[in-house]
């Protein structure tokens, strides 16, 4: 069967920003009458290829050809003049217009008087209908529909100027399973219509029933590209991790050897602890001198759940107890009130204050636990910067320095130092080294095992699954934003069977697996493998 020629290719881009090549020689295709879907993990460079084919992004080298045309692409108008459309995971409407003003903004019909809103709403009812939304009325509030008929409001608007190719960024984030069917329903309406579709999600069920096509990139680099069918879920997630199963099986750990007294009251428990859209409600506990690791892919819900547990979030279901007392925690302060650390997996969005140095950096959690109305005495800042700055080794070694010109790894350092500063119960620690050098990642690795030894709970998440069973006394697996499995940890516990829960095909058969981990943990017996689980 011979293939179609490509609407849109990308070939040998590059983009780089200070200190990063975001984009690394990288080619990329989108062939008509397909979705092709573009999966990597955070910071493999999906989001700038989708900004350098939007406009957003002007490349530094190679080119972009759309329909045979070499394109040089100055901002977004141009792109979708060139008839690229892009609908983003926040839905760009406006909620105080109607339905068909949406669909039509920008293109409305115009006359000597000025709109002629009978022939524009027309028009709207007709590019509704062609997304087989007939039934809506083009001139109702746009206010009145939920939030997934208002992501297929904004396809419409995308599709008014007969757009040969459709970009649909993480659309499905905010929907639940009978809304992603509608939506999917429009997206296959659109694609058997021979709009080129380009799809991104980090939900692997999801991606498997839409693709027809898909891209992994890693680290900037093309990875390589493949048909749905030649490609299944473990590949998939070796491809994104830059891990293939023969390297998962040798890497080693120091799990712990003793299976602990789980009768005694948890240091933190919470049932059914939920929040709608980000994360299912969910079963956990955390005992004194336990490091539980969260592992899955990117969006797995990982951090959503380390957030209700920190307060950083407010959960809309479910109980939580402290040493068994129920409490509050509907804010971050309330959660370091109740000796809850959170360490933010955004270290310059979320972490580090740029601007402010070392010292003061360290000293942010500190001052917001006792109140800004009672200034920790400057001796005591004085202790615990040198403290953490020594305990770290902290380079350079000079707390009033800006800290944003410190390197990754002395950031994260300095975060960390922050929240031990606080003298929590329980810390939570989110990709705590992601983007940092070995030593630094070596030295992390070793506070958290000192701090479980000296009583502390941690809770370890990482995109490194064998850092995660490395340190995990035990592993709560989740995948789709949704908790599946849990193991204790020990010698049938490797990288490679977690990613074989977290490929299985639905949450009732990763439930399952992880199930079956669970029992051979407790058993003592070898571990299946994956080949089975992942066709």
């Amino acid at each position: 069967m011979i293939e179609p020629i490509a609407i849109v290719e990308v070939r040998n881009a590059s983009i780089t920003f200070p200190g990063v090549k975001a984009l690394d020689d990288v080619s990329f295709r989108l062939l008509p009458g397909e979705v092709h879907t573009l999966m990597g993990e955070n910071g493999a460079g999906k989001s700038t290829l989708i900004k350098a084919l939007t406009g957003v992004y002007q490349i530094d080298s190679g080119e972009i050809v759309v329909a045979g045309q070499v394109r040089h692409f100055t901002g977004t108008a141009s792109a979708q003049a060139a008839g690229i459309s892009t609908v983003y995971q926040e839905v760009n409407l406006c909620t105080n217009l109607t339905i068909g003003e949406n669909v039509m903004l920008g293109h409305e019909v115009r006359g000597i008087a000025g709109v002629n809103w009978r022939k524009t709403h027309a028009l709207a009812r007709e590019a509704l209908a062609r997304m087989g939304l007939g039934d809506l009325d083009p001139r109702a509030p746009l206010s009145s529909l939920s939030i997934a008929m208002q992501q297929l409001v904004a396809i419409s608007r995308a599709m008014v100027t007969d757009s040969k190719v459709l970009i649909l960024d993480e659309p499905t984030s905010s929907l639940d399973a009978n809304e992603v069917e509608v939506l999917f329903g429009v997206i296959r309406r659109l694609r058997d219509q021979g709009v080129a579709i380009l799809f991104v999600s980090h939900f692997l069920d999801q991606v498997y029933a839409i693709s027809d096509r898909i891209t992994v990139l890693r680290n900037g680099q093309f990875v390589g590209e493949y048909l749905k069918r030649d490609l299944d879920r473990t590949q998939l997630i070796s491809k994104m991790i830059g891990k293939d199963f023969e390297s998962l099986r040798a890497l080693g750990s120091n799990r712990q050897t003793e299976v602990r007294d789980r009768t005694q009251t948890p240091l933190f428990a919470a049932e059914a602890l939920g929040r709608k859209g980000a994360i299912e409600p969910t079963d956990v506990e955390i005992h004194a001198g336990e490091v539980v690791g969260f592992a899955g892919l990117l969006g797995a819900g990982r951090t959503e759940l380390a957030r209700l547990i920190a307060g950083a979030d407010k959960a809309d279901s479910g109980a939580v107890r402290i040493r068994g007392k129920k409490v509050s925690l509907n804010s971050p302060v309330a959660g370091l009130s109740q000796g809850i650390a959170y360490s933010t997996e955004s270290r310059r969005d979320d972490g580090i204050v740029g601007d402010l140095s070392v010292r003061e950096n360290i000293m942010l959690a500190v001052q917001a636990r006792r109140g800004w109305f009672r200034r920790v005495p400057a001796r005591e800042v004085d202790q615990l910067v040198t403290t953490y700055m020594e305990r770290f080794s902290v380079r350079p070694n000079d707390p009033d320095r800006p800290i944003r010109l410190l390197s990754g790894g002395n950031q994260q350092k300095v975060l960390l130092g922050r929240w031990l500063a606080t003298n929590p119960d329980l810390l939570l620690l989110d990709e705590p080294t992601r983007g940092i050098d070995v030593g630094a990642k070596a030295d992390i690795q070793e506070t958290v095992a000192e701090l479980a030894e000296g009583g502390m709970g941690v809770v370890f998440i990482s995109s490194e699954l064998e850092e995660v069973v490395r340190l995990s006394e035990r592993i709560v697996i989740l995948k789709d934003h949704q908790k599946v499995g849990e193991v204790v940890n020990g010698p049938e516990v490797t990288a490679e069977s977690i990613v074989s829960v977290i490929a299985t095909e639905t949450g009732d058969e990763a439930e399952e697996q992880a199930d079956a981990l669970a029992e051979e943990v407790a058993a003592g017996d070898e571990p299946t493998g994956v080949e089975g689980s992942a066709s």
